[in-house]
């Protein structure tokens, strides 16, 4: 089944949700993202059926509104996503301007929809009053409206009944979950949302975020963690400590956007972590046979 993408957010893992998920355990209850955004990790467990349940939050109120209307009234938003899309045609920038304003005014889901599907290269940024303010991309406009349609109904049947969304602190959401569930964490990398990074709706503390996965490991709560990365021989933040036990992966995302544009051909490899006692429910020799796909790399093993 083809794994619908209704939200296009950069950064997203979708393109990597195919190495993701096979570390997955066995007969998940309920799937966490605390960093949603575009929730590709949770849809794509929804099409393989790899969790029961899932929770989708993000601390982006508006964002976690357009997922509430994708999910529970699809055939609303996608209407109110074509009568947007069909009002731009012949006056594109200028429509898009009014739209923004008028988002940043009311923080419309179908205007937040409508932005993320027209701004350039699905870059979100936001000023320093939390405002959008990112410019469209002049080149085109936006998504076809059936093709949105038709995701956005996709979505809402594959999570519709079975998911919890809200918009939190994420050490809110970590606290809810169980030893049956998995939390997939996706956060702002080091080195820039410490920074005021116009991607990043709110960044969050590495000091205040190492002892919340200490707490996950004490109460026995599986979980896998894509934090940090580097691009050629430029690295974005510390790797996470070793006293957590975690297993350090290495995905090759590609070449990066910035490198082509530079003419330059660096690699961008996404650093992901599983937790000790989610190592330890698939095992060492099942991971080492997940790893045989040419896109994954071990750099190293921590401590287990």
């Amino acid at each position: 089944m083809k794994v619908p993408h209704p939200i296009p957010y950069q950064g997203s893992k979708r393109n990597l949700a195919k190495y993701i998920l096979p570390f997955f355990p066995q007969d998940v209850d309920i799937l966490f993202e605390p960093f949603a955004g575009s929730a590709a990790i949770s849809i794509a467990a929804a099409v393989h059926r790899k969790a029961a349940r899932f929770h989708i939050n993000d601390v982006n109120q508006p964002l976690v509104g357009l997922w509430n209307e994708i999910i529970n009234h699809p055939k609303k938003i996608s209407e109110q996503y074509r009568g947007l899309w069909l009002k731009q045609q012949g006056n594109g920038r200028k429509y898009y301007d009014f739209v923004r304003d008028e988002f940043n005014k009311t923080k419309r889901p179908e205007h937040l929809l409508y932005l993320l599907a027209r701004c350039v290269k699905a870059s979100v940024r936001y000023n320093a009053n939390g405002e959008f303010n990112q410019s469209p991309d002049n080149r085109r406009l936006g998504r076809n409206p059936q093709q949105m349609t038709d995701d956005i109904l996709s979505v809402s049947k594959l999570l519709l009944g079975k998911t919890v969304t809200t918009s939190t602190d994420y050490k809110e959401v970590l606290s809810l979950a169980e030893p049956t569930d998995l939390v997939y964490m996706d956060p702002p990398y080091q080195g820039v949302c410490a920074t005021g990074d116009p991607r990043y709706f709110s960044g969050i503390d590495f000091n205040e975020f190492i002892p919340e996965l200490k707490r996950l490991n004490k109460r026995n709560v599986p979980y896998i963690l894509s934090y940090d990365g580097r691009t050629g021989k430029k690295s974005y933040g510390q790797s996470s400590p070793e006293e957590l036990g975690m297993y350090r992966l290495e995905i090759d995302a590609g070449r990066s956007t910035q490198s082509t544009l530079l003419g330059r051909d660096d690699v961008t490899y996404e650093s992901v972590y599983l937790s000790k006692n989610l190592v330890e429910q698939l095992d060492i020799a099942s991971i080492h046979i997940i790893n045989k796909k040419k896109a994954i790399r071990q750099p190293a093993l921590f401590e287990l």
